[in-house]
C-alpha cells in the first residue's frame, strides 16, 4: 500500500512539473520558442513579398534580416523608421533602434479616401543615422509598418554617405499586409507577412540607447 502511494505521488509530481514547463512565460523561454519556430516555419517560403517602392539598396525578408543580425550583431542593425508612438505602443523587433523618418502630428487628414494622422518629415533623419552608425562599417536594415517608409529611408541614408551595398528595406515591415480575402475571418487585418507574423522576437520595452531621444 505504501509503495503504491509513493508511486502515485511520484507520478503526480512529474505530471505537475511537465505541465508547468509547458506554460512557462519567462523572457528567455519565450525567445527560445520563437527562434525554434523561425527555423522550422519560414513564412517567406510560401508568401511572396513585393517591394512597395523603387529604392536604393536591397530588399530583405524578415527571416533573412534576423539571420543577418544574428550572424554579425556588432555591425548589422535594424532601424525602425516608424514614429516613436508606433515603436512604443505597437511593439518593435527586439534590439531595434527607433529613428523616425516621419513624425505624427495632432492633425487629421484625408488620404486615398481614409482619415489618418498627418505626418511631418524628420529633417534630422540623416544626422540621426550618422550619430549612431558608421557608413564604412555598419549595415542598416530599415523597417516600418508594412514596407513603404523603409524604402524611403534607404534613399535618405544614401544622401548622407551610406553605401547602397549596406542598405536594406525589410519587406512586409513589422505588421505585414492586410488580408484581402473578403471571405476570411481576418479580412482587413495585418496578418500577411511581416516581422510579427513570421514569429520573430519582438517586445514593447523602451531602452534609452534604442528609443528615439533627440535630446541626447
Amino acid at each position: 500500500m505504501k509503495n503504491s502511494f509513493k508511486l502515485l505521488l511520484f507520478c503526480t509530481v512529474v505530471l505537475f512539473l511537465s505541465c508547468t514547463g509547458c506554460t512557462t512565460t519567462s523572457k528567455n523561454t519565450t525567445h527560445q520558442i520563437i527562434q525554434h519556430q523561425h527555423k522550422d516555419v519560414n513564412c517567406s517560403e510560401y508568401y511572396q513579398y513585393k517591394t512597395k517602392l523603387n529604392h536604393e539598396g536591397f530588399d530583405i525578408t524578415p527571416s533573412q534580416a534576423y539571420e543577418m543580425v544574428m550572424d554579425n550583431p556588432k555591425h548589422t542593425f535594424i532601424i525602425d523608421a516608424r514614429t516613436p508612438a508606433e515603436y512604443a505602443f505597437i511593439g518593435h523587433p527586439t534590439g531595434s533602434y527607433n529613428i523616425p523618418l516621419k513624425f505624427s502630428t495632432n492633425e487629421i487628414e484625408e488620404k486615398n479616401g481614409h482619415l489618418q494622422p498627418k505626418m511631418t518629415t524628420n529633417n534630422n533623419f540623416g544626422k540621426d543615422l550618422l550619430a549612431k552608425f558608421n557608413p564604412s562599417t555598419d549595415t542598416l536594415i530599415f523597417m516600418c509598418r508594412s514596407g513603404k517608409r523603409s524604402c524611403l529611408a534607404c534613399d535618405e541614408a544614401i544622401k548622407v554617405g551610406f553605401s547602397k551595398e549596406k542598405l536594406f528595406s525589410l519587406l512586409g515591415g513589422f505588421e505585414g499586409d492586410k488580408v484581402k480575402n473578403k471571405n476570411s475571418a481576418f479580412y482587413g487585418q495585418r496578418k500577411v507577412g511581416g516581422w510579427v507574423n513570421e514569429g520573430l522576437p519582438w517586445d514593447d520595452k523602451l531602452y534609452s540607447n534604442l528609443a528615439y531621444m533627440p535630446s541626447n
